[in-house]
């Protein structure tokens, strides 16, 4: 039994199409996961989707991006806190008209639906008896402050504390992490796209199971950002300057600053 986990594709269907080729120089795969964000953000939200059910085994979950597209929630900053803090109303600005475009190019070409209707999470039982979760955050959730290797033990432990299965498979922070507590083994697979630094590859895992156990291998996947980055331009994306950021690896979350929340700034 092969799989390939992978998350956090973010409409970049340049990206996607870069790892898919990885996956069938290894030989291909019994099916892939892919744990959320899927369309938001990125210029090709439906080249993204298209991509994926073409694949001939797939199974999707839902990721915080995902769920605002269809629902109208927005990740910070909130109208209450710009009427509290005006220099966040660029951002405000920003957020609002990259997630109106992208629920339009969904709606337009049919996908709001099977986007409405994805699942929370992936579970199953491989070969060696080994329970695989798969989720976007965290268990039982697609938001909020996720998993990250900026974690202490006993934080990871306590996130983890009630969720039953073996190997916890997450994506949302964009860090690779693979790391055990209590029993458990916890692997944030990376991203697909807009990756932190230093390492702007497309990352992902290869889990491949037998009946006397299963190994995760980490792919890193090179590909062309700056196609990406001249079509986000050219097409004059909502959130353009952000993509653009991301994909250079000029930009720097709160979790890669030694741990240091600071306002509006959360994993997307």
């Amino acid at each position: 039994m092969r799989l390939a986990i992978l998350s956090d594709i973010h409409g970049n269907a340049i990206a996607l199409k870069a790892v898919l080729a990885d996956i069938e120089r290894l030989g291909g795969v019994d099916a892939v996961w892919v744990l959320g964000d899927l369309v938001a953000i990125g210029p090709d939200p439906i080249g993204v989707l298209e991509c994926i059910a073409a694949l001939p085994q797939v199974y999707c979950t839902r990721g915080n991006t995902d769920r605002y597209v269809i629902t109208g929630e927005r990740p910070s900053p909130s109208p209450t806190e710009v009427q509290q803090n005006l220099p966040l109303l660029p951002v405000l600005l920003e957020v609002t008209a990259t997630f109106a475009w992208t629920l339009g190019a969904v709606t337009v070409a049919g996908w709001s639906d099977w986007l409405a209707n994805l699942p929370l999470e992936i579970r199953v039982d491989l070969p060696d008896g080994t329970s695989l979760l798969g989720v976007h955050a965290a268990p039982s959730s697609d938001d909020g402050p996720g998993i990250h290797p900026a974690l202490t033990h006993s934080e990871l432990t306590a996130i983890v504390a009630n969720e039953r299965a073996d190997v916890i498979c997450v994506g949302h922070t964009h860090w690779p992490l693979d790391r055990c507590t209590t029993g458990k083994r916890i692997v944030n697979l990376g991203s697909i796209s807009n990756p932190l630094p230093p390492d702007l590859r497309a990352s992902y895992v290869s889990l491949e199971a037998t009946a006397f156990g299963y190994t995760i291998v980490y792919r890193r996947v090179e590909y062309d950002r700056e196609a990406v980055i001249a079509a986000v331009q050219a097409m004059h994306h909502p959130g353009a300057e952000f993509i653009v950021k991301r994909l250079r690896g000029e930009y720097r979350p709160w979790w890669l600053n030694n741990g240091i929340a600071q306002q509006n700034d959360r994993p997307v």
